[in-house]
């Protein structure tokens, strides 16, 4: 091997190794000083590094035991400076995983409970543009807002997008891409944009094709 080639092999493996050593000194826990910023950072949780863009974290309420992975944003209102309704805006449950690089997005009320997991990229917002006015361009029109809460134990896929007003009961799986909007029972699997009941749960019959 070529002493040009070792080199770029040393090089490699010590900014792997450097950039693993910055990442586990940069994950939060609550005993870190900046834990003391949120609503609430749980006992043995973590926001692991590099963290996305967090802002209002007085808003921000993280569960014992839950793991928020890596460029998770997590954000209340549109800046760190404004003024909520009511505290906390964002509450994630004990024990939950959320995946590298998902968005929880709120801006009145996003409730997740104990358990969930997400894959990545999952994007979860209680606020949506509106478009009532033709004349205006969308993104100044003012948005609508609409609570958001998924039941404990529930399972999301990659890429799943939550819009406002979402209500999904326990244990619900979320199939990959899937767009939900709406109301939905325990124990069910959403798919689909928009999402509809792939399959349901019965204490008669056990697991069902289609809505209950």
């Amino acid at each position: 091997m070529s002493q040009r080639l070792q080199f770029r092999h040393f090089l490699g493996s010590l900014i792997r190794s450097t950039r693993r050593y910055l990442n586990e000194v940069a994950t939060v826990g609550p005993d870190d000083p900046y834990a003391r910023e949120f609503f609430y950072f749980g006992r043995a949780a973590a926001l692991m590094a590099p963290q996305g863009v967090v802002y209002n974290e007085r808003y921000l309420s993280i569960g014992d035991e839950t793991l928020i992975g890596p460029n998770v944003c997590l954000t209340a209102g549109i800046s760190g400076e404004q003024e909520m309704l009511s505290a906390p805006v964002v509450t994630i449950g004990k024990k939950c995983i959320i995946g590298r690089g998902s968005h929880i997005i709120g801006h009145w009320s996003i409730q997740l409970g104990d358990e969930i997991q997400t894959g990545p990229y999952v994007y979860i917002t209680d606020q949506n543009h509106s478009y009532e006015n033709p004349d205006e361009p969308v993104g100044w029109q003012t948005p609508t807002v609409a609570a958001v809460r998924i039941g404990s134990g529930s399972w999301l896929g990659a890429n799943v997008v939550i819009l406002p007003g979402t209500v999904l009961g326990r244990n619900t799986t979320v199939a990959a891409g899937a767009v939900v909007r709406g109301e939905f029972p325990d124990h069910v699997v959403l798919g689909g944009v928009p999402a509809k009941v792939l399959r349901h749960y019965s204490t008669d019959g056990g697991w069902q094709s289609g809505a209950p």
